[in-house]
């Protein structure tokens, strides 16, 4: 099962037409978006939407979205994707994901559905799109919004048209077009934290009915968490990103455009600090004991809690604050995105048209993590991953004046080599005594996904208030695995093996390879049904049905070898959602949109831990429902945006799994899913002489919740967070001023947690929101 060189056409056909794009890069140049005014005082933006896969108004589809244009993201200091929790109901967007230990691994969740692993052998609970191509993976889901013109956020289930790991929702991001004329623009700012950022941008023209685009873009920022063994930065960002597009208009029916982008972040690790430890479990005792701690025995319990010593696995000595580290193993995080698409359509008459949509991506990242955050070696990690993708997509779709629809088929393959490395270090004097033995787990996968659906979905306007909508998916899943066995030695300080991506197994001492792959297959067919009904211009109300579908797989990481030494397997999730919602338009100044749904989430994908290891398992059934509302409102030159989510869930059935340390109980919620959500955002454009002076306000809300399903209290944010942004926007013909300021009250809140406190490992730890900072920027266009 070879990683590279099994997409060798595919990686061909994507290298050859973009070498010249991304070299154009490196050049500066500046660039302007003329597709993006922003609004006109006193009315509201024409937001256009494509979750249909037809553009269409946001007030015509009668599903769930949140969508903002370039110009609303950055009014509302939406910098990212992890932002987005701030302006949309519904939705938690982190970064950081904790068993990863990797910045850029994303944990999204929409309506209490989502995934918060970020392993190569877990998928996401929630898909994210660029430009309609699928990012398969969770590592790389955090992206910084330099050249996006728009965001959509389609909140449940989306099995007909999307497919693919959406059971939660949707995110789609699309970026910039070329101009039709030569233009540009260029962004610089500075801020706390040592933060200097700029981005230009370029668009050219070639010729009447071809046009080019390019962009680069760039961030660096000090870290806020400090680790006291060595003064590293924790969280700190070092970011480049370049992006190409070219596209052809040959004539009114055919449009081809071909797009390109890279990413590179070299950083330090995640910044998480100390939580708790748990003085009684295996590990903080041993450690203890073998360091010498005063007071301390093995076998537990018997570690001193109320001394300060650094020999001493305790709360006392370790618990440093929410910006300390006490770590001392490696902590590091990198990563290497890029892609290429090519996007065909044919428009062959008026009501029939073709689209092709071919993309190739590749994404290699790393991540070292000191799991318990103290100076004693109790428990690290080492992870790297190198994998690429490719994907197709045809669709062939249709409009007349009373029948829309859309006929598709969708082809994915991925394969992913990953490789794990979890030393535990015993002390010399416990190894000697046969107390109990270091270990070195060295865990390898080679992962194989392919995925093929055929998918179909039509409205019909039965009369120019009412119309109807149906659709079905077929999809047929494949998740392959080769992976080595792990091997236990005498380890008495800490190592790191170097390994080498994409080369076959090798056996040596110790290390066990289990030579034939495993091989589950999945199938499901997944449908939507609507009606909608429009009772005059203003206002259109609809009754929506939708699946959603995930498949299973096999967990790469294991605590013991499995019987036969086999990966820890488990099934599809599904989930089936009714919602019931309005959309308004009342006047030419306020859009009021709400929904209400209930959910039946069956079969859920949670992690339990088996031993002291994160594992995927089938964890039983639940019921969401809940309400969203979504509010505009712009007279003259105030503009109010606002918006409101409610979530209550609840466990109906709890599998049981033997051998589990964390378990589900009844009284539980699911991870992510704060039961109040709410933002407001107020601001007020000042004519000054010619120019345009905007004080702005955003204040976003979020009830407690918890962040795996075990409901662990020492990582959960157990107080409701009110964040506060503010800014002041001076814009004078081509020019923007703009000062500003992020979590304005320095609110100091968990915003990540992963806890291993009732394991053997008995450690736990969070991530703490970065405290207020202040910004200021300079953009002009040309």
């Amino acid at each position: 099962m070879a990683v590279k060189g099994r997409f060798t056409g595919a990686r061909v056909w994507a290298t050859a037409w973009q070498v010249p794009f991304i070299m154009g890069l490196a050049a500066p140049s500046i660039a302007a978006n003329a597709a993006d005014e922003g609004r006109q005082a006193g009315a509201l933006e024409e937001v256009v939407v494509t979750a249909r896969k037809r553009e269409e108004s946001l007030q015509d589809t009668p599903i769930a979205i949140s969508a903002f244009s370039a110009a609303a993201l950055e009014r509302q200091q939406i910098a990212s994707t992890e932002d987005l929790d701030q302006v949309a109901p519904n939705l938690q967007f982190a970064s950081y994901g904790p068993l990863t230990g990797n910045n850029s691994a994303a944990q999204v969740y929409i309506r209490g559905i989502g995934q918060s692993d970020g392993s190569s052998g877990v998928d996401p609970g929630v898909g994210l799109y660029i430009d309609d191509v699928y990012m398969g993976r969770s590592v790389g889901g955090v992206l910084d919004f330099r050249d996006i013109s728009n965001v959509q956020i389609l909140r449940g289930p989306q099995g007909t048209l999307f497919g693919r790991n959406t059971i939660g929702g949707a995110v789609l991001l699309t970026t910039t077009l070329p101009g039709k004329e030569f233009g540009g623009t260029a962004r610089v700012g500075i801020g706390d934290d040592n933060l200097y950022e700029g981005f230009v941008a370029v668009d050219v023209p070639i010729a009447d009915t071809l046009a080019a685009r390019f962009s680069v873009g760039a961030r660096q920022r000090d870290g806020y968490v400090t680790r006291v063994f060595d003064g590293v930065d924790l969280g700190n960002e070092d970011t480049y990103t370049v992006q190409s597009s070219l596209q052809w208009l040959p004539n009114d029916s055919l449009t081809l455009t071909l797009r390109g982008d890279y990413t590179k972040e070299d950083e330090n690790g995640s910044p998480f600090v100390f939580a708790a430890i748990n003085e009684s479990q295996v590990f903080p005792a041993a450690i203890s004991r073998g360091n010498g701690c005063p007071g301390a025995t093995f076998p537990p319990p018997s570690v001193p809690q109320n001394i300060v010593d650094e020999r001493c696995a305790n709360d006392a000595t370790w618990n440093l604050g929410k910006y300390r580290n006490g770590g001392n193993a490696p902590a590091e995080s990198s990563l290497e995105n890029w892609g290429t698409s090519a996007t065909l359509q044919w428009e062959l008459t008026d009501a029939f048209a073709l689209k092709s949509i071919t993309a190739y991506r590749e994404l290699e990242w790393s991540g070292s993590r000191d799991a318990d955050n103290t100076g004693l070696l109790v428990l690290h990690t080492d992870y790297s991953s190198a994998g690429d993708q490719f994907s197709q997509e045809l669709q062939a779709l249709v409009e007349t004046e009373r029948l829309r629809g859309v006929v598709g088929a969708f082809y994915f393959e991925e394969a992913i080599d990953d490789f794990l490395l979890v030393p535990f270090a015993a002390p010399p004097p416990l190894v000697a005594s046969g107390a109990i033995p270091g270990s070195l787990d060295y865990q390898r996968a080679l992962i194989d996904n392919d995925n093929f659906a055929l998918f179909t979905q039509w409205t019909y306007n039965a009369t120019e208030a009412l119309s109807l909508t149906a659709g079905v998916r077929y999809t047929e899943e494949t998740k392959g695995i080769q992976i080595t066995s792990f091997t236990v030695t005498p380890l008495t300080a800490p190592v790191r093996i170097p390994t080498t991506l994409n080369t076959p197994f090798v056996a040596g001492p110790g290390l066990n390879v289990i030579p034939q792959p495993f091989e589950n297959k999945y199938e499901s067919t997944t449908g939507s049904a609507s009606i909608q009904y429009r009772w005059n211009e203003a206002v259109m109300t609809y009754l929506s049905w939708s699946q959603g579908f995930k498949s299973g797989g096999f967990n790469q990481r294991y605590n013991v070898a499995p019987p036969g030494n086999l990966p820890v397997a488990f099934d599809e999730e599904t989930a089936e959602t009714f919602e019931l919602g309005f959309k308004s338009e009342l006047g030419a100044n306020l859009r009021l949109n709400a929904a209400v749904f209930s959910t039946d989430y069956e079969n859920m994908q949670l992690t339990y831990r088996l031993g002291i290891v994160p594992l995927l398992f089938n964890a039983g059934k639940s019921s969401i429902e809940g309400a969203e509302l979504e509010l505009t409102y712009a007279p003259g030159q105030l503009l109010v945006e606002a918006s409101a989510g409610y979530l209550d869930n609840q466990f109906d059935e709890i599998a049981v799994v033997p051998g589990t340390t964390q378990t589900v109980g009844p009284n539980n919620t699911l991870p992510f899913a704060p039961e109040w959500q709410a933002n407001l955002g107020v601001g007020y454009d000042f004519e000054v002489g010619n120019a345009t002076l905007t004080p702005r306000v955003n204040v976003s809300y979020t009830s407690e919740q918890f962040f795996d399903a075990a409901n662990s209290m020492e990582v959960a944010q157990l107080d409701d967070v009110t964040l506060l942004n503010a800014s002041l926007t001076l814009e004078l013909g081509a020019w923007r001023l703009r000062a500003g300021v992020n979590n304005a009250t320095d609110e100091q809140y968990r915003v990540a947690g992963n806890s291993s406190f009732s394991t053997s490992a008995g450690y736990a730890e969070v991530i703490y929101s970065r405290p207020r900072n202040y910004f200021v920027s300079a953009s002009v266009d040309f």
